[in-house]
């Protein structure tokens, strides 16, 4: 696959301006979200990090029973500490405004200031303007960081948004009219925390409506969406990046735990739903984009779940979990997908009995995916029945021909996609061991059974697996330039921890593709396939 490991980056105890550019470190920009009211504008706007330097300590228990401390101390720290990051303040002055800056640098899009009584005009400002500033601050950081052509030739940045931070940066990758095409084509990738892609819902009035324009809460009504992004107007869904950006280099990283999200008292999570992360719902937080694939025109962006709410000390952006999948996306080198692939499906024996004799027979299928690396005491996306985040799929959507009568052949129809992962050959734990770990817990299961429109409970007990068990994988890289990796492989009800078994593999596309069997052969049962992707990540 010619997956060569990136270097840990070097050390750097202080800023350098004159230091070059080395991929994959290079500058980010951090987006911030809403803030609701004018109080909240002027707290956002009197912090220098706007958010983006609040940790969490929380309790976890020890082996031993007892409970420690467990320290984040915020993504901006971590990046610093892990990576020879700065920020752009020195001596009570901001140095992207007029100061040469360091190219490995943390820079806030301060673009609220131009909202608050303090900085700015007190007014609320349209996303348009603000996905503008946002280009223009691109250019300024590229001239404040390059000190000549080569330079200025292999400048790139990283932009990162949390809530609506993610949509100034769609406003200003997506709409034409505000123009910087020249500082568009220097976005190297993009994050985004809890984004409301498609709009933020409400559980009474739907869709937040257009007439809500107080503090610009409009910004999350589709049809507005569809003006400052660019999109024909009645646009449904607005998740669309419209060929604008490659999906690929799109990252959504998506709370699932809406329990802990407290603005408002509580009243934004009851009224958004479970389904969420007490603001945005989860189906909402995703975007994708076309393809060149006429069997597939679009493809969702790559995205991975945890269990953490909108904003808090519970909160996704102030988490282990969500920085865990920043740095892997921006840094790492090996991305790897994860579809089932299923060729069928077992009823229950009663429930089979009732088909048999000519009875309508409806079910649908969970789908489980908690992905991990080797030495992790964190998830790096979590997708529960019980968190109201799994793969959802009707056994008709799974298996149309059976369902319509039509024999034509269908390989892999819809496939459950389970997860993206990201990896970082640098994170190994062991620098002996030149294998990447990581696991996966996958587990199928079926809500409920219905027969004629009646549900069926006989022997029925509700979180009920037809497959559960944990996947344990190591990944090799060749020990020659241009080589292929291999893949081992084991489940834990047979080889506990281990990963014995080699994986078959073969190149498609481009990319190598590991084929592993998930069978249960009882009734219910499965007989499926999972299918990992491996392809570099530039």
């Amino acid at each position: 696959m010619g997956i060569q490991p990136v270097a840990p980056p070097p050390a750097a105890a202080q800023p350098d301006a004159a230091r070059p550019i080395t991929p994959p470190y290079y500058p980010i920009i951090y987006v911030r979200g809403f803030a609701g009211t004018e109080g909240e504008i002027e707290d956002t706007v009197a912090d220098p990090y706007m958010g983006f330097n609040v940790g969490s300590m929380k309790l976890r228990q020890a082996w031993t029973g007892e409970m420690e401390r467990y320290v984040f101390e915020s993504p901006l720290v971590r990046l610093m500490k892990d990576f020879g990051y700065h920020d752009v303040y020195a001596a009570g002055r901001d140095a992207s405004q007029d100061g040469a800056i360091d190219p490995r640098s943390i820079v806030v899009y301060r673009y609220y200031d131009q909202v608050s009584d303090a900085f700015g005009q007190g007014q609320q400002i349209g996303m348009e303007t603000f996905g503008r500033g946002l280009g223009e601050l691109i250019l300024r950081l590229r001239d404040r960081t390059c000190p000549d052509d080569a330079a200025r030739a292999a400048f790139k940045v990283y932009l990162v948004g949390h809530s609506m931070g993610g949509l100034v940066i769609r406003c200003f990758l997506q709409n034409e009219s505000l123009g910087g095409a020249e500082a568009r084509s220097l976005v190297k990738k993009v994050f985004t925390y809890a984004t409301p892609h498609n709009g933020i819902e409400l559980s009474i009035v739907g869709n937040v409506p257009s007439f809500f324009t107080a503090n610009s809460v409009d910004n999350f009504n589709r049809a507005r969406m569809c003006t400052y992004l660019a999109l024909d107007a009645g646009t449904e869904p607005v998740n669309t990046l419209n060929g604008k950006f490659d999906p690929d280099r799109f990252f959504c990283l998506i709370g699932t735990n809406a329990r802990d999200y407290a603005t408002a008292a509580g009243w934004s999570a009851r009224l958004v739903g479970p389904f969420s992360d007490g603001l945005v719902r989860i189906n909402n937080a995703l975007v994708f984009g076309p393809t060149n694939d006429t069997l597939a025109p679009t493809r969702l962006a790559p995205r991975a779940f945890v269990h953490r709410s909108h904003s808090g000390q519970y909160g996704i952006v102030n988490s282990e979990e969500g920085y865990q999948n920043l740095v892997r996306f921006l840094f790492g080198d090996i991305r790897v997908d994860g579809v089932l692939e299923i060729r069928s499906l077992t009823l229950p024996a009663e429930v089979q009995a009732e088909k048999d004799g000519g009875r309508t027979v409806r079910a649908s299928y969970h789908f489980e995916a908690v992905t991990r690396v080797r030495g992790a005491r964190w998830d790096l996306s979590r997708r529960l029945a019980s968190e109201n985040s799994t793969v959802f799929r009707k056994y008709d959507e799974l298996f149309p021909d059976q369902a319509t009568g039509d024999t034509t052949t269908r390989p892999n129809h819809d496939r459950p996609e389970l997860f993206t992962t990201f990896l970082r050959s640098a994170a190994r734990i062991d620098p002996g061991r030149p294998s990447l770990g990581f696991s996966v817990d996958l587990g199928v299961l079926v809500p409920e059974y219905e027969v004629d429109g009646l549900l069926f409970l006989k022997n029925h007990y509700t979180g009920s697996y037809i497959f559960r068990d944990k996947l344990n994988l190591e990944a090799t890289p060749p020990e020659a330039e241009g080589g292929a990796w291999t893949l081992t492989y084991g489940f834990d009800s047979q080889t506990p921890n281990l990963a014995p078994l080699p994986a078959p593999g073969q190149m498609v596309d481009g990319r190598q593709e590991f084929r592993i069997p998930v069978v249960h052969a009882a009734q219910p049962g499965i007989d499926a396939t999972l299918v990992l992707t491996a392809r570099a990540q530039a």
